[in-house]
């Protein structure tokens, strides 16, 4: 198996960049769009558990817009052959003063183009 070719590493980062301009801007048909559109599709937050892109539309519809803003940090995406990726990266959020959250994304090429089939995001002290 190839690791990191690379033209498909530049399209899954260019993936991520789009999910991350959408998030912080709070584009929910963006991250509709992004997410694979499938009852297997899962989002572990900080504070939920979500089983199928139902009930993380029904998140995304519910959720705040207010802070959203985050910086990032240490981003590492790894693509193995030309369909299947793994994006992870640090972010930081003034709202949340020592603590660091941690975000990783399984990325998978479909007929739409790249989607998130799994995620998983939590908030952590900041490490000394």
């Amino acid at each position: 198996m190839d690791i990191d070719i690379p033209e498909v590493k530049a399209e899954v980062e260019a993936a991520f960049a789009r999910y991350e301009q959408a998030l912080v801007s709070n584009d929910v048909a963006a991250l509709d769009d992004l997410f694979w559109d499938d009852a297997r599709t899962i989002r572990y937050g900080g504070g939920e558990n979500l089983y199928g892109i139902g009930a993380i539309r029904a998140f995304r519809a519910a959720r705040s817009p207010v802070g959203l803003e985050r910086t990032l940090d240490g981003t590492v995406i790894t693509t193995y052959g030309r369909d299947l990726a793994i994006a992870a990266t640090l972010f930081r959020r003034d709202a949340a003063p020592g603590k660091v959250g941690r975000q990783m994304q399984t990325w998978m090429r479909t007929a739409g183009g790249w989607k998130v089939v799994a995620a998983h995001v939590s908030l952590i002290a900041e490490p000394a």
